[in-house]
């Protein structure tokens, strides 16, 4: 088809041919994530694919006490964003009155389990003062994965330290022969445990000890594990969780146990774009091979503690299966649905 242009100077061409560029260049920004993806302070987001949505339970990032919920957020392009108030808060969980912080969620049996750590107990051994148990990691159960969610044992599943490690940074992790296992720790220390199978206890090991420790050097806190053509992918953050040198490590391995020799990092602060970018996890659309790593970073300019933003960006491996750098930015990701199931 040909379109007759009639009475147009060059003016005016000039004009039609700016538009047409300004809006080209406006959808393609459209079908892009953009950072931060979601709106106010949250941090340390756990990424899942359940269904033909895409779904982020983050931190609701703030002091301690004002910390007494969780809100999720779906996606079924990873552009927009739809926000799930309060699908869990301290009203739900009797033992829990504040820190609750960095949940993980899985689904299993048609019920999404959602663990998480409340309370930010003490033990003498750290600081001093007197061993806390009220409070570690819990679980919430729902029907649905934005909720609502209700306390699955009445009392935290792991309330003491073991190994050095804080009970808190849960977690979850299904491995090959369709074991789970809960892999959690701060103030330096990452231990390893495995669920039983209505997940209410932890199976002791042929030793009698329940947890074994598998933290690498470098590690702070908030592990994350995911298997990649037979290799385990363990990754933890390193630095202050405060500062800008907050970032994420990794390291590979043949088992779930290790030993994890550290490769080095691949997640860290841009001082032209943010600075403390840690925290993360991975999400993997299997249809495409596809990978994601959703984080935290602070914006430029930012100095409170609290003030955390939860950011997408691709992840990529190269030819030998190392990952690539991630390059923190302000575009995000590519529009990406999943495919409907039938």
């Amino acid at each position: 088809m040909r379109i007759k242009i009639t009475g147009c100077n060059c003016l005016q061409l000039c004009f039609l041919f700016f538009c047409a560029i300004f809006f080209s260049a406006n959808v393609t920004a459209q079908l892009r994530s953009g950072n931060p993806i979601l709106k106010g302070w949250y941090a340390d987001p756990e990424a899942a694919i359940f269904g033909n949505n895409y779904w982020i339970y983050p931190t609701y990032s703030a002091k301690y006490k004002e910390q007494v919920f969780f809100d999720a957020f779906s996606s079924s392009n990873l552009v927009s964003w739809q926000k799930h108030s309060r699908i869990l808060d301290t009203g739900a969980v009797t033992w829990a009155y504040m820190a609750m912080w960095a949940p993980a969620v899985i689904e299993k049996d048609n019920k999404y389990y959602l663990f998480f750590s409340a309370n930010d107990i003490q033990s003498k051994a750290r600081n001093g003062m007197k061993d806390d148990t009220l409070g570690g990691i819990g679980i919430a159960v729902a029907n649905k994965p934005e909720g609502p969610y209700k306390d699955y044992l009445g009392k935290p599943l792991i309330n003491q330290f073991y190994n050095g490690a804080q009970p808190i940074d849960q977690f979850v992790f299904q491995d090959k022969d369709g074991q789970y296992y809960i892999i959690y720790g701060g103030w330096g220390h990452c231990n390893i445990g495995k669920l039983n199978n209505d997940f209410t206890g932890i199976i002791p090991f042929d030793d009698g000890t329940k947890f074994k420790e598998i933290t690498p050097k470098g590690y702070v806190e908030g592990p994350f594990l995911f298997l990649r053509n037979n290799k385990y992918y363990f990754m933890w953050s390193e630095g202050g969780w405060t500062g800008p040198d907050y970032s994420v490590a990794y390291a590979i391995a043949d088992s779930p146990f290790g030993p994890f020799e550290r490769v080095g990092k691949i997640l860290q602060q841009d001082t032209t774009v943010a600075t403390g970018a840690g925290h993360h996890s991975i999400m993997h659309n299997k249809e495409n091979d596809q990978w994601y790593i959703v984080y935290h970073r602070r914006p430029l300019g930012e100095t409170a503690a609290n003030n955390r933003e939860t950011c997408i960006e691709e992840l990529s491996f190269d030819e030998n299966g190392f990952i690539k750098p991630v390059k923190i930015t302000f575009e995000g990701v590519k529009e990406q649905r999943l495919k409907r199931k039938r």
